[in-house]
């Protein structure tokens, strides 16, 4: 017996994984996360459909386990790619204690085609050699360490944090010119990309009324200049 959690990737049907598609394709269930992820990828599957949105992890669970167990193949569709905000621990941990194993199959994250939305490198030689990847305190998370983890200077990305836009950039230890982009719906038909800096970004995601389903993204990749070319490309 085993159940599969795949990764549907940011929002674009056709960015999820060719696997990840096969096992749709095969599923006699699939259980997916209400409106994270795009409906299109659910469009002529033969499986039965299961919202999770509303239902508590036991009763998720129970789904789960009691289509496993009558022979059904079974995919837990996540938005993204589940090992980042997925949850998807709790849910795999009464899986495998009854017995049934469990296989994750990666996706591409909101993280990467954010990126991809702003055409830059999250990573850029000269300007940020490291990512760091956090979130803002809220309702499951009591106390963040957004001040001290933007002193380093280096590419913050803050997920689930721009409905609370002022108090995030007023918590970041960084000067005001310091370049910010907020990619809401990345990848998305209806995706919008702003960009400003610490002093002005709130300001602008407030007029857009972005409230839900963006990505902050903060340092000089946002800028794409002030880097040094690779060792790779270097003439020789």
């Amino acid at each position: 017996m085993k159940i599969y959690f795949v990764g549907a990737g940011p929002g674009d049907p056709d960015l999820i994984t060719v696997k990840g598609k096969r096992l749709l394709e095969e599923a006699d269930l699939v259980v997916y996360a209400g409106s994270l992820v795009n409906t299109d990828l659910l469009k002529s599957l033969r499986a039965e459909l299961v919202d999770s949105n509303g239902l508590s992890l036991e009763e998720t669970t129970d789904r789960m386990l009691k289509a496993v167990s009558s022979g059904q193949k079974v995919v837990r569709l996540h938005s993204g790619d589940p090992a980042l905000y997925g949850a998807i621990i709790e849910q795999m941990a009464p899986l495998e204690e009854a017995g049934v194993e469990v296989e994750v199959v990666p996706g591409v994250s909101s993280l990467f085609a954010s990126s991809a939305a702003l055409k830059t490198q999250l990573t850029l030689k000269g300007v940020s050699e490291s990512l760091i990847i956090t979130r803002p305190a809220g309702t499951t998370l009591e106390k963040d360490e957004l001040a001290a983890l933007s002193r380093h200077g280096t590419t913050l990305a803050i997920f689930l944090g721009v409905d609370k836009i002022r108090e995030v950039v007023a918590s970041l230890d960084r000067p005001g010119d310091t370049p910010v982009a907020v990619i809401y719906h990345a990848s998305w038909p209806d995706q919008q990309v702003i960009v400003g800096t610490v002093a002005d970004i709130a300001e602008k995601v407030e007029a857009a009324e972005i409230v839900r389903s963006a990505l902050i993204l903060v340092g000089g990749v946002v800028k794409r200049s002030g880097y040094r070319r690779s060792h790779l490309y270097r003439n020789r």
